[in-house]
């Protein structure tokens, strides 16, 4: 039987993982929708050849195979694991893990083999993550507090939170590039769309902007000008309208998959005070 399991990750690695999961197909092929989320994310079928897929601008396709157990980490913006590349060469690419880190790879493959179970197999993925992040990893703190502060729910400037944090809208258009792999507002523009499938994903309601309820409702709350702004949007990046994208309801996406710990992050900071910017 197809299941999905998700999950927050270590806590020590909460500052750069926003969840991780383990993923199994059934006797028949299944056909996987990714859709953008402003990082990058580690597939990791058990027994086979993991991969980064990197910052995705646009929904991507995969058949997983009948059979097939995935264990895989997705990455908050910014808080890419090593790799010899700057994001911005690996938008919308899908890499063999052994290409970015080499012969640890073999190594990694091999005892997430032995591991006796999915469960332990994400153990031992993280443990590596978490020595990869305090031995090698180092985290661009300005980027990490433009993510911050470009998530949903409140509007921001792009050019007012580059003087913030003390930068022209050059330099922080480029360390986004390096770090993240894209502009400042195409990030804007992805987190605004994954804080829209977070309320749906909750059940949210939509918090009474007069004349607006419903989908439109929660359209307007996570900052879009009205519903049709959000199907243009959806469709750009899922390839979906809305209702198609969430099976025509709002407290669940068409794959019948439960996604809370992926969207928690999001719904945190929801209520968060806005900078005045």
């Amino acid at each position: 039987m197809e299941s999905y399991v998700e999950r927050p990750p270590l806590p020590e690695l909460a500052g750069v993982v926003r969840t991780v999961w383990i993923q199994r197909t059934a006797d028949a092929v299944y056909v996987q929708r990714h859709l953008p989320t402003g990082g990058v994310e580690i597939h990791f079928p058990i027994g086979g050849h993991p991969q980064l897929v990197g910052p995705l601008t646009r929904p991507e396709v995969e058949v997983i195979p009948a059979r097939t157990t995935i264990v895989g980490v997705r990455f908050h913006p910014g808080g890419a694991p090593r790799l010899p590349t700057t994001l911005d060469d690996l938008v919308d690419q899908r890499l063999r893990l052994a290409e970015l880190w080499g012969r640890p790879v073999d190594r990694l493959v091999e005892t997430m083999a032995l591991a006796g179970t999915p469960e332990r197999a994400l153990m031992v993925l993280q443990g590596y993550l978490l020595h990869e992040f305090r031995s090698v990893v180092r985290v661009d703190p300005l980027v990490g507090e433009a993510v911050k502060t470009l998530m949903p729910w409140h509007p921001v400037n792009i050019d007012a939170l580059a003087g913030h944090l003390a930068l022209s809208p050059s330099q922080l258009r480029r360390r986004c590039l390096q770090t993240v792999g894209v502009s400042p507002k195409v990030l804007q523009r992805t987190l605004r769309f994954q804080g829209f499938l977070a309320l749906a994903q909750a059940g949210a309601t939509a918090s009474g902007v007069r004349g607006a309820d419903g989908m439109a409702g929660l359209a307007v709350d996570v900052g879009y000008a009205d519903q049709a702004h959000l199907s243009r949007e959806c469709l750009r990046l899922s390839g979906l309208t809305p209702r198609q994208l969430l099976g025509g309801d709002l407290d669940r996406c068409a794959c019948g998959h439960e996604h809370s710990a992926s969207y928690q992050p999001f719904l945190a900071r929801r209520s968060a005070t806005p900078l005045l910017l």
